[in-house]
């Protein structure tokens, strides 16, 4: 008489069925997209009035062309990269240093704040505003006819209306406020729950042994924060490279005063609406995809080495 063998349960095929969906979402919506975009960008294809020009091989012409002066000596691709790392670092530092401080205190075994679900709310609720309709609102409270400028005009601190959208300084702070509206929330949001995941003996620990508010934040907070502390920076970072609705709603598009407001990504979409330069456009893609990891990269390290073993 044969034994039947029992056959056994495998439970490890469910575990790459369950992932499945997400490799088959991420192949087809991520990985073709930028390997075609690669692709684009070896080949001069853009539109001169009704005349189609190319698809036509040209190899790493158009990378060339993007770092090439023009008749005024300004490689436009530096330019706008320098604006956008600009408007970003305004942005993202006071967001991180503010959000890191409300988790701090919100998240205090000493303070024990209460109500932290209503403060979550509160902070997290401009993220909800579209950033197109947060632009529009700026535009009408600092334009010359604007509230603030008619505040400024009736209370005698100011003879004319001030041209807000019109200096580059006053442009990237509204940009950079913006940005830091929208997002400090969400910030403060993750630090909170990086701080709550933290074992709880740890700061009574630090407590017993006397540790002042500023040593128990930075020997035991800090440290053990730095994995969501160096995700919120990355991301942020990746972010602000790829910030487009925000100044192209408050500048219609054309970065003023003198592009100085124009970011990367706003470069990319002139390509597209005005020649239909698919060339050029998947060119300046393919360096913003490299100058993202490589900052990426770069950051992780810098943030992580003294956490590493």
């Amino acid at each position: 008489m044969n034994k039947q063998k029992k056959k056994g349960i495998s439970y490890a095929k469910w575990g790459y069925i369950f992932i499945l969906p997400f490799f088959i979402a991420y192949i087809s919506f991520t990985l073709i997209p930028q390997l075609m975009t690669f692709y684009n960008s070896l080949f001069e294809n853009y539109r001169n009035g009704l005349t189609q020009i190319g698809p036509n091989f040209v190899g790493l012409q158009n990378f060339v062309k993007l770092f090439t002066p023009d008749k005024s000596g300004t490689i436009g691709m530096l330019k706008y990269f320098g604006n956008t790392m600009v408007l970003w670092l305004m942005g993202a530092v006071p967001q991180v240093l503010v959000a890191l401080l409300l988790a701090v205190f919100f998240t205090s075994y000493r303070l024990n704040i209460k109500g932290q679900q209503f403060f979550k709310t509160v902070i997290y609720m401009p993220n909800l505003i579209m950033a197109s309709a947060f632009s529009m609102l700026f535009f009408t409270l600092f334009s010359p006819v604007g509230p603030v400028n008619q505040v400024l005009l009736s209370s005698g601190m100011v003879d004319k209306a001030i041209d807000f959208l019109g200096m580059k300084i006053s442009v990237r702070v509204l940009i950079s406020l913006m940005n830091f509206l929208m997002w400090f929330g969400n910030t403060t949001i993750l630090l909170m729950a990086g701080i709550q995941g933290i074992d709880q003996s740890m700061f009574e620990a630090a407590e017993i042994d006397g540790a002042t508010s500023l040593q128990v934040f930075m020997k035991v907070t800090l440290p053990l924060l730095a994995p969501i502390l160096v995700y919120t920076i990355i991301t942020a970072m990746i972010g602000g490279l790829q910030m487009f609705d925000v100044p192209q709603v408050l500048t219609n598009g054309k970065g003023t005063p003198n592009r100085a407001s124009m970011t990367m990504v706003m470069y990319l979409n002139n390509f597209l609406q005005t020649s239909k330069n698919y060339g050029m456009a998947g060119a300046v893609s393919v360096v913003l995809f490299i100058v993202s990891a490589v900052l990426s990269l770069f950051v992780y390290n810098t943030l992580s080495k003294q956490y590493k073993k």
